[in-house]
């Protein structure tokens, strides 16, 4: 299926006005606003932590999965896709990042 297939079976996120990446050391390394331009980024991440607690390598390749033909132009084009270069780090590196929902008001 294509990435807008895939967003349409995903949870909603109107109760969210962004999420923060955390790393091991407790540090904000990434936020995804909801916002034209991230809000589909914002919904693969925040069910990619609903299913997995997380986001480490199993969660990733999932993440890679619903983001479908948006992970190969990823790959063919680094940078031009942060929140999808991002979870191939994750696999690359065998990294987890904890994710912390930032409530809309």
């Amino acid at each position: 299926m294509a990435f807008s297939d895939n967003l349409k079976q995903l949870p909603g996120i109107s109760h969210l006005a962004a999420i923060n990446l955390v790393d091991e050391h407790g540090a904000v390394v990434a936020t995804i606003e909801n916002r034209p331009g991230q809000a589909g980024s914002l919904a693969v991440y925040n069910h990619l932590a609903q299913l997995y607690g997380a986001i480490g390598a199993d969660a990733a390749a999932r993440g890679l999965e619903i983001y479908a033909e948006h992970s190969e132009d990823a790959r063919a084009n680094p940078g031009k896709h942060p929140n999808i270069d991002r979870l191939l780090g994750l696999i690359e590196r065998g990294e987890t990042l904890r994710v912390k929902q930032v409530f809309a008001l």
